[in-house]
């Protein structure tokens, strides 16, 4: 069974209708007396196309010129459809379901355009027999109304999509699918050929000819093992078709379908996104038809585009970076640019080292926590291979189905739901960027009969040192994918007032940070899975349980403060302004040592930002009459290479109070914000009393952002406080910024005075 079949099937059946319509021709010319018939017969819709399935309807339009009437005409019809209706016709194998109508051209014509439908199916029409200029006239008309008024029949269409996809739910998703009305089914391969047929945009087709294919055989073949004419693929039937086509089981079966239906909706909303934003320049001025927005990546259009050059030049991180860029600002990724992405990939271009670079590891953590804005830049990738290029071992999970009523998803986009609901709790851990990345991976191990939570725990140890992370946070990442059901399986099957339940735990969970996150990712898992696997009564349950066991936790979440070396408390102590600038790969380390004073951090802050220097980690400390400060940075595009002398003398200055910082940081910021943004959490702000005997420790948890911690600093300057130390660190687009500080005169905050420090720094940062 396949194409072939099936067009030797539309075929039969124009023979047959032909030798049907001859002899109801006969009678009719007979009936109305005349010589010159002037009626035809056309398939329309997938009958139109040739595809005709074994349960599919006859779908045909009876012609004439309106020489015959009402009366005349009724016999010819009856003559040319009771043969198939009562099965008394040569061909007994053909369609018994005949969907018909009879019209003249004018009535064709004013049909179509009150019924989408009827306008959709003439877009096929196709001649079988009697008079070929009737048919002819009707089909030009068809496609000349369709194209000159695309735009409201464009708009009916999508509605008309959006309603048939709200009753019959994802193809990708479901557990027993309808191939033709779902989402991502054969109907919207239908649509994308009517959007073809507009003129209004170019539709790749040929990029779903596959997906067409591997649905059409699997619908014939429900068919053909049902003996039905329905389209919805139950339980009961998957393995007989699985079997008849040639699948080794229903998985496979069903990861075919979830795989075609996925590149078939891919295409679908990509194609909607370029005619929302065809003529269209977006948050772009009219002067401006691209926007520099990372090294070899532009902005267009409410798209993001890699520059064809770039991609040439062999640049690794290019990819991730364009993806990361693209979903920060919730706009799509550029197809043709996923296209030549992947090609170049194919001929060895941009091929990711191992282990990556550091700055590629960041943009996987912000593109995974883009929160659902992720979602189409991944699926993007996902369908050109590039993932898989990257990540092999997420080939084993790609359209894997989930056959249980719990899981709403395939392994692979569950894992990707689990990531969005996993950056919505970024703010509730100290490393955002485990979190993000064990929920992206936490069910790779799935697919193979061996328990996927320990399968899973061997992949992501080599997977998560590719990538670059330390031997320590590898440690984290296994024991996060290894026990990610155990907090809530504790939870529900064990007594929480039992001694041994918490002990059970104690003896998995080694430290109250990777508590914190299997505490967030079991939220994600959850949330992402569904509520017939998650309620307020199983989070509550969670939250108690982890509660019971920080409280039998020894330790601190809190970041310690920086050990200086001999060598920088020496020259602390000489109270003199000294800039050193180190070349690191991919990025430079910046230490500077200054003459200690209220605002110290945010003058070096507005410095580095001034100057296009993008703070990816700092420590900070104070010694003596001076504060030492080591600054982890990478430039923005086209900034100038950083020295020592320029950034010395820049300080200098902002020191002596020139340079007008503030003034110029608000104007840079404000360029920032022509782009747009995706929603994010709020931030977190919260002191944590007693961590420190000397300080009071305050901790900021925020998305990234231009100008944050000058901000941060200068919201601390003003509540006439110190910070004598800080830990800044930035995680994908998450900034994680611990701060110990003092009064100007030294020793902690009393509890009301952090509070107002707390208050004045959210404030800051709405």
């Amino acid at each position: 069974m396949g194409t072939r079949e099936r067009r030797v099937r539309s075929n039969e059946s124009d023979r047959e209708l032909s030798q049907l319509f001859s002899v109801a021709h006969e009678r009719l010319q007979a009936n109305a007396n005349r010589g010159v018939a002037g009626v035809a017969l056309a398939a329309v819709g997938g009958f139109g196309r040739g595809e005709l399935s074994p349960g599919s309807d006859l779908d045909i339009l009876i012609l004439h010129n309106d020489q015959y009437s009402e009366k005349e005409l009724l016999p010819f019809v009856n003559a040319l459809l009771y043969p198939i209706w009562d099965g008394t016709s040569a061909n007994s194998s053909l369609p018994r379901s005949v969907d018909h109508s009879v019209r003249t051209p004018s009535q064709t014509r004013d049909a179509a355009k009150s019924d989408l439908k009827v306008a959709m199916g003439l877009l096929d029409i196709r001649f079988i027999c009697g008079d070929s200029d009737l048919v002819a006239e009707v089909g030009k008309d068809a496609l000349y109304d369709w194209q000159k008024d695309s735009r409201r029949r464009l708009a009916e269409l999508r509605t008309l999509l959006a309603e048939r996809h709200e009753r019959s739910g994802e193809l990708a998703y479901l557990l027993e699918p309808d191939l033709k009305e779902a989402r991502g089914g054969l109907r919207d391969i239908t649509a994308l050929r009517a959007i073809a047929r507009s003129g209004a945009i170019e539709v790749p087709l040929e990029r779903i000819s596959n997906a067409e294919s591997s649905l059409s055989h699997i619908r014939e073949a429900l068919h053909i093992q049902s003996g039905r004419s329905r389209d919805r693929l139950l339980f009961q039937e998957q393995d007989r078709v699985a079997a008849a086509i040639g699948y080794k089981d229903a998985d496979e079966l069903m990861g075919a379908v979830a795989q075609s239906a996925r590149e078939i909706d891919y295409l679908m909303q990509s194609t909607w996104h370029r005619l929302d934003h065809r003529g269209r320049d977006g948050w772009l001025s009219r002067r401006t038809k691209f926007l520099s927005v990372g090294r070899g990546i532009s902005a267009a259009k409410q798209e993001l585009v890699i520059e064809t050059d770039a991609i040439r030049r062999d640049d690794p991180g290019l990819g991730l970076r364009a993806a990361a860029k693209a979903a920060q600002l919730g706009v799509h990724l550029s197809m043709e640019s996923c296209v030549q992405l992947a090609q170049g990939l194919k001929e060895g271009i941009g091929a990711m080292p191992n282990p990556w670079p550091r700055e590629a590891r960041e943009d996987l953590v912000a593109l995974i926590g883009a929160g659902s804005a992720m979602v189409h830049v991944w699926e993007a990738l996902d369908q050109e291979g590039i993932i898989s290029s990257w990540l092999p071992e997420w080939s084993s999970v790609r359209s894997l189905p989930q056959r249980n009523f719990l899981h709403r998803h395939t392994v692979d986009r569950h894992m990707v739901e689990t990531a969005v609901h996993a950056a919505l709790q970024t703010r509730n851990v100290h490393r955002p960027d485990l979190l993000l990345v064990a929920a992206l991976f936490h069910d790779i191990g799935k697919g193979e009969r061996e328990d996927h939570s320990h399968r899973g725990a061997r992949l992501i140890e080599p997977l998560a040192r590719r990538i670059g992370f330390s031997e320590a946070d590898v440690v984290t990442l296994k024991i996060l994918v290894e026990q990610h059901l155990l907090l809530a399986a504790t939870a529900t099957r064990r007594d929480l007032n039992d001694p041994a339940t918490i002990v059970s735990v104690l003896a998995r969970i080694p430290d109250l940070q990777t508590l914190e996150l299997l505490h967030a990712l079991s939220i994600a898992d959850g949330e992402a899975t569904g509520s017939a696997a998650w309620s307020k009564w199983k989070a509550t349950l969670v939250a108690d349980l982890v509660e019971r066991t920080r409280a039998a936790m020894t330790g601190t979440t809190v970041a310690p403060q920086p050990e200086l070396t001999s060598e920088q408390r020496a020259f602390a102590e000489v109270a003199s302004l000294r800039v050193e600038v180190i070349v690191r790969e991919g990025d430079y380390a910046i230490e500077i040592i200054a003459p200690d004073r209220p605002g110290l951090l945010s003058i070096v802050a507005g410095v580095l930002h001034l100057a296009r220097l993008d703070v990816r980690s700092a420590r900070t400390k104070s010694h003596g009459p001076s504060a030492v400060m080591t600054w982890i940075v990478s430039l923005d595009p086209h900034a100038p290479v950083p020295t020592a002398e320029k950034i010395h003398d820049d300080i200098q200055t902002a020191l002596g109070g020139g340079g007008d910082l503030d003034k110029r940081i608000q104007e840079r910021v404000k360029t920032y914000r022509r782009l747009p943004s995706i929603p994010v959490p709020p931030p977190v702000v919260q002191s944590v009393m007693g961590a420190s005997s000397e300080c009071t420790v305050i901790e900021v948890r925020s998305h990234d952002q231009p100008g944050l911690l000058f901000r941060i600093g200068d919201a601390v300057t003003r509540c006439r406080v110190d910070i004598r130390s800080a830990i800044v660190t930035t995680l994908g687009a998450e900034a994680i910024d611990t701060l110990y500080i003092t009064e100007i005169s030294a020793g902690a905050l009393s509890e009301k005075r952090a509070q107002e420090v707390v208050e004045r720094l959210k404030g800051a940062l709405i």
